[in-house]
């Protein structure tokens, strides 16, 4: 069978970002994967939320997630 011709989600993007219901794109922050024992818990709780994505870069993503928005 062949694929169907379209648009495609970039899959590596869609894994990255999120973007919400009013249009931000959403990210998550760097540095939890490992080493933790150095660091303490108020950072590692900071880690752990999602933050906006730069302006700058919004465009790009939103290209690359198609259905998105």
């Amino acid at each position: 069978m062949r694929r169907p011709k379209g648009i495609k989600t970039k899959k590596s993007v869609a894994k990255r970002f999120k973007i919400t219901g009013t249009g931000k794109v959403m990210r998550s922050r760097a540095g939890r994967r490992h080493l933790a024992q150095t660091k303490n818990s108020k950072r590692l709780r900071s880690l752990g939320k999602s933050v906006q994505v730069d302006k700058t870069d919004t465009y790009r993503i939103t290209q690359c997630l198609p259905f998105s928005h």
